[in-house]
């Protein structure tokens, strides 16, 4: 399936109204349309399929097993950082989701960290270094 001009809830099990829940008065996850991914493998594809999402929001706790390690919204975030500089993307706009607050630390820091190094293109595309 293909989206166009979308948004990415990355959760192995919860929607974004029950974090509406927990985040008060974070009204997005109520007003924006989201395009529900559970692990890893399903993030890696959406973005490879249907380009750069508006935002992503990150859940850190995926129950994702599935090639003999645990793959987590932390290793979605390293991908997405090698995928936008391979590939001369802007990193999207994000969020943190996770009640896993270790986790939520690691993904906030390392999104923003390298944001700063990679969102330097100008209007074609080209790095301005």
């Amino acid at each position: 399936m293909y989206f166009k001009n979308y948004n990415i809830f990355l959760d192995d099990e919860r929607f974004p109204s029950d974090v509406h829940l927990y985040l008060e008065g974070v009204d997005i996850y109520k007003t924006k349309e989201w395009v529900i991914v559970r692990n890893y493998k399903d993030f890696t594809e959406l973005i490879q399929k249907s380009g750069m999402p508006n935002i992503i929001s990150f859940d850190h706790d995926l129950g994702d097993f599935s090639e003999n390690d645990e793959k987590t919204g932390y290793d979605c975030a390293k991908w997405l950082v090698d995928f936008c500089i391979d590939f001369k993307f802007n990193l999207p706009n994000f969020l943190v989701h996770t009640q896993n607050t270790t986790g939520a630390k690691d993904i906030q820091k390392y999104l923003e960290n390298a944001k700063k190094h990679i969102n330097i293109l100008d209007i074609n595309g080209r790095r301005i270094h």
